[in-house]
């Protein structure tokens, strides 16, 4: 019978323990939190030092009876929850639920579910870290009070349902300004100039690029006059041999990040399927195996052991020039450093061993993870690059090319930054006579700011230190289940719900939305981490505010509410005039004698310009998933739509239509760049 019962979060994660320690061993999962605070009422006292208020979390009930069923039977209990705040907690809750206390009971982590690392684990189990928990409890609670003291005014504002949260709408707020950005960028024109030179005629011309970026059409025009019919000669020639770094194995953002770019993974699918990987899989001849180290972590680090059996494999797999020295080394932020970086638990079990094992997905992402892995520890790849300049009339051009002198850990992994470029430049020495065979000028623009993403999302909120490599996909999730933002093309889009909600959080509670002081909030969260400070006294230092803002708003919300907004459009079943109304969907048109008469309408909102098309009127309209865009009310007779607010003004220099770019008007042709002035209206 067994004597020592360990206590996992995870029916995977149990199964693949319980192969490593035998029969004296029962292994049982939790299947995540067993208590919390209530989800119908704060549960937090206020009026007593902010005390939180937890229950057993419903459903949980039955899962609790096995669990205290298992504990009286055992000799000794092993809590082995996740290893970081989180799972501190949850094994905080167990002694708790399960009433531990008196009894012999010890908390137990391991970074990687190895047979190695969980006997290692046990031989140095430990008391429970009440600073994890403690920290683990302020985010609660900082959460709880932010969440259910703002919503209210949301739901009393826009609609019922939606929700405000101190790193969403932190993360909310990046995204609408992105977008604010974007819809007042003015593209500038410029040109560039390339000429095809050879030195022989029975050769393909080379293309060399003229030396100045983003030229004025005049200033190329002056060009192409002085270097016409004019030979060009060879001035310089440069060779340089270039190194490129191997890449740092990675970190729960940089996973994130290469797993959207690389594999078009959500930050949600991506962490699903780390979390699978990490708690055991089924390997045919092995039963389930844990292949990847502990998926939450910001840092760079690897073991001494992982490091050295890496190099051992590259050795013999690639030779001994490949193993590279890499210095683990994270700079920027504050890392905490609590686990190691994301690697496969086993380096001899390559994805070619495991891909008839594997679903596709698990087997894409654990590639990612092992020749990300295998190249940090691998020698850098080394480029030669040749660049020869070409000059006529002291006008200098200049034609590039690269080349792989050794490719290091680049036979296993590419950062799709270093292209070689194929451009042909042999036969030529400085003083070599070229003749044009011709010269082309291109038209460009200025590009905007790009819209998020979620890979740079998660980069940007690393980079200013809101969240936490825990919530960075959790974050992400529910500003899109909550429809504030929407995804096309892996491109994150605000729409017109989550514009409200953020304006009226910007409005009404500045620092809530602050990058600044979200990140300041994770700092002091760390320090109770580490120790050095009391999680209570972030709570008394940061509620007051909160609570005096939130009675603030309560007036200003109420003083400006207005009455509904008469349309022109009168009710085709009792005369009255139609009003506006906001739905869970937008606008819309209702009847003012409700409920009597419960007749309603589509809101077109329109914005008083024609259609360049077809003559009729322009409107807002939503795409299926929420963003904003201007169409035809003609729709689907006429398929004219812009992102951009069209004008009712014309392009002076070709006649087109011109849109609303902040306080200037631009030429809505790609390659007439006009822009003036806007003239500003009465009520803006």
């Amino acid at each position: 019978m067994a004597k020592n019962l360990v206590i996992v979060e995870s029916p995977a994660k149990a199964k693949t323990i319980k192969k490593f320690l035998g029969a004296s061993y029962d292994v049982i999962a939790s299947n995540g939190h067993v208590r919390d605070m209530p989800k119908s009422q704060m549960g937090i006292d206020i009026e007593h030092d902010y005390e939180p208020h937890y229950i057993t979390i419903r459903g949980k009930g039955e899962l609790l009876a096995q669990l205290r069923k298992a504990v009286k039977k055992a000799d000794k209990i092993y809590l082995a929850t996740d290893p970081d705040r989180e799972g501190e907690a949850i094994s905080y809750h167990l002694i708790a639920a399960l009433k531990l206390e008196g009894k012999n009971y010890k908390r137990i982590t391991f970074n990687e579910i190895t047979k190695n690392a969980v006997k290692s684990s046990i031989k140095n189990a430990r008391e429970i870290d009440m600073d994890l928990v403690d920290a683990q409890q302020a985010r609660r609670v900082l959460d709880r009070l932010v969440g259910y003291s703002i919503s209210p005014l949301l739901w009393e504002k826009i609609k019922r349902g939606l929700s405000a949260g101190r790193v969403q709408s932190a993360a909310l707020k990046l995204i609408c300004d992105r977008e604010d950005e974007i819809n007042a960028f003015i593209p500038e024109e410029y040109w560039s100039l390339d000429a095809y030179l050879s030195a022989n005629s029975a050769l393909k011309p080379v293309c060399f690029h003229y030396a100045k970026d983003k030229v004025k059409k005049e200033e190329l025009d002056q060009v192409k006059k002085e270097i016409d019919g004019k030979p060009f000669t060879v001035s310089e020639i440069k060779v340089s041999e270039k190194t490129k770094k191997q890449p740092l194995p990675f970190t729960t953002s940089t996973l994130q990040q290469e797993a959207g770019r690389k594999l078009n993974f959500a930050t949600n699918k991506t962490m699903r399927i780390a979390q699978q990987l990490y708690e055991g899989v089924e390997i045919k001849g092995m039963g389930s195996i844990g292949l990847i180290t502990y998926l939450r972590t910001d840092s760079t680090r690897i073991s001494e052991e992982a490091d050295k059996n890496a190099k051992e494999y590259i050795a013999h797999q690639f030779g001994e020039n490949y193993v590279g020295e890499a210095k683990d080394v994270k700079t920027g932020k504050k890392i905490q450093d609590a686990h190691e970086a994301i690697r496969p638990t086993n380096v001899e079990l390559s994805p070619v061993k495991l891909k008839e094992q594997l679903p596709r997905d698990q087997f894409r992402l654990y590639q990612l993870i092992y020749n990300r892995f295998l190249a940090s520890r691998m020698a850098p790849a080394v480029y030669e690059n040749k660049t020869v300049y070409a000059t006529a009339e002291e006008h200098k051009f200049k034609a590039s090319t690269s080349k792989v002198v050794f490719d290091g850990f680049m036979s296993v992994y590419s950062l799709d930054e270093e292209k070689e470029e194929k451009t042909r430049l042999t036969g030529l020495e400085k003083g070599t006579t070229l003749t044009c065979a011709e010269l082309e000028e291109k038209q460009h623009f200025t590009q905007p700011p790009a819209h998020y993403t979620e890979a740079l999302l998660v980069k940007t909120m690393e980079e200013l230190g809101i969240g936490r490599p825990s919530t960075y996909a959790s974050t992400i999730t529910t500003i899109l289940n909550r429809r504030y933002v929407i995804r096309e093309n892996k491109n994150l889009y605000v729409t017109e719900l989550g514009a409200a909600v953020n304006k009226m959080m910007s409005d009404a509670f500045p620092a809530i939305v602050d990058t600044e002081f979200t990140a300041n909030i994770e700092s002091l969260l760390d320090s109770i981490e580490e120790g050095k400070l009391e999680w209570k006294v972030v709570i008394r230092n940061f509620y007051p505010d909160l609570a005096e803002s939130v009675e603030k708003a309560k007036e200003s919300l109420e003083s400006v509410k207005i009455a509904d907004e008469v349309s022109d459009v009168p009710c085709d079943q009792c005369g009255r005039m139609m009003v506006v109304k906001y739905g869970p969907h937008g606008k819309f048109l209702a009847c003012p004698g409700f409920p009597e008469c419960r007749n309603t309408k589509t809101y077109y909102e329109k914005i008083g310009v024609a259609c360049p098309k077809c003559g009729k009127d322009i409107i807002l309209r939503k795409t299926k998933k929420g963003r904003l865009y201007y169409g035809c009310i003609g729709y689907p007779d006429c398929d004219f739509m812009s992102w951009s607010k069209p004008s009712d003004k014309k392009c002076p220099k070709c006649g087109g239509y011109m849109v609303e770019k902040g306080n200037k008007l631009l030429c809505a042709s790609e390659t007439c760049g006009y822009t003036c002035e806007r003239e500003k209206k009465e009520n803006e």
